[in-house]
C-alpha cells in the first residue's frame, strides 16, 4: 500500500524531481566533458640530491671517512627543513620572474640519511620549471647564508634525479564532482516533491478519502 502511494506521488510530481537534475546537468556538463587544465590536478616534479660540506672546511680527520658521511647526513637534514621555510620561499621569489606565482607552490621534503628528496606541486608547468631551476640554484649557491657552520662556503650539492615536470591526475572531487552534483540535485528534487505533496491539500484518489474515514460510494472513471 505504502509503495503504491509513493509511486503515485512520484508519477504526479515527476517534474519537480526532473527540473533540478536538468538544471544541474546543464550547469556542469561543460565541466564533465572538459578534461583539460580546467580540472587538472596541476603538475608535479621531484628531485633527489646529496649535499656535503666543503672538504677544506671539515675538521682534521684521523682514520676513515665516517665523519665525512655523517657531516653529509647532517647537511641534508638541515636542507630538508630549510626548503620548507619562509626564508627559502623568499629566496625563490627573489630569483623567479614576477609572473611566477610562488604562493601556489606546494613543497614537501624528506631525507633518507644522506639523500634528500624534494617534491613540488604547482598549477602551471612552465612556472614549476622556473621554480625547480631556481630551487637548485639556491641549494647550490646560498646555503652558506643560513648555515654558519659551513664556514662561509656553500655546501656541495649533487643532483641524483633531475626534476622532470609531469601532469598530476585530477583529484577525485574534480573527476566525480559533476556526478555528485547530479546526485545531490536528484535528492533535492525528491525532497521537494515530498514537501509539495505534503503541503498540497488536494485529494487525488479514493484511497485518500478512505484514509480520512470517508465512505466512497462510487467513482467516476477518468476515461
Amino acid at each position: 500500500m505504502e509503495l503504491r502511494l509513493i509511486l503515485r506521488m512520484l508519477r504526479r510530481r515527476w517534474w519537480l524531481i526532473v527540473v533540478p537534475v536538468v538544471v544541474a546537468v546543464v550547469l556542469t556538463l561543460p565541466q564533465f566533458l572538459n578534461r583539460g587544465t580546467a580540472i587538472s590536478g596541476g603538475f608535479y616534479t621531484s628531485l633527489r640530491y646529496t649535499a656535503a660540506q666543503e672538504t677544506s672546511n671539515l675538521p682534521n680527520r684521523d682514520g676513515d671517512f665516517q665523519d665525512v658521511w655523517l657531516a653529509s647526513e647532517y647537511v641534508v637534514n638541515a636542507f630538508t627543513d630549510w626548503v620548507r621555510s619562509r626564508s627559502f620561499r623568499a629566496e625563490l621569489e627573489s630569483l623567479v620572474p614576477d609572473t611566477v606565482d610562488v604562493g601556489a607552490l606546494v613543497v614537501r621534503a624528506d631525507n633518507d640519511r644522506s639523500i634528500g628528496q624534494i617534491e613540488l606541486e604547482h598549477p602551471d608547468a612552465e612556472q614549476l620549471t622556473e621554480i625547480a631551476n631556481a630551487m637548485l640554484d639556491i641549494l647550490e649557491t646560498r646555503s652558506q647564508d643560513y648555515f654558519p657552520h659551513l664556514g662561509g662556503q656553500a655546501a656541495q650539492v649533487a643532483v641524483i634525479d633531475s626534476p622532470v615536470i609531469v601532469p598530476q591526475s585530477p583529484p577525485l572531487t574534480n573527476r566525480f564532482g559533476p556526478i555528485i552534483q547530479w546526485g545531490v540535485a536528484l535528492l533535492g528534487g525528491l525532497m521537494l516533491a515530498v514537501i509539495v505533496e505534503y503541503l498540497d491539500p488536494t485529494l487525488h484518489h479514493a484511497d485518500e478519502l478512505q484514509t480520512m474515514g470517508v465512505r466512497v460510494l462510487s467513482k467516476v472513471p477518468r476515461y
